[in-house]
């Protein structure tokens, strides 16, 4: 039986996965705003705000927790 630490991510690993959406959202916000693809603008604006409202959703979900 596997105990706690090993049956889910570490939270040094979570940190740094959101630190990267968090940093890839930029780029592609920076992407969009820069006039690149547009013919794929409008979906790649919803991935956009898609990504933003996770990141959203885990940034309260970590501070419900440290609460």
């Amino acid at each position: 039986m596997a105990d706690a630490t090993t049956s889910r991510p570490s939270e040094t690993g979570t940190a740094e996965l959101i630190s990267t959406l968090k940093s890839d959202r930029l780029w592609l916000l920076r992407q969009i705003d820069a006039g690149r693809w547009p013919q794929w603008r409008l979906d790649l604006a919803a991935l956009e705000r898609e990504l933003g409202q996770l990141l959203d959703q885990l940034s309260d979900a970590d501070s419900s927790a440290d609460a």
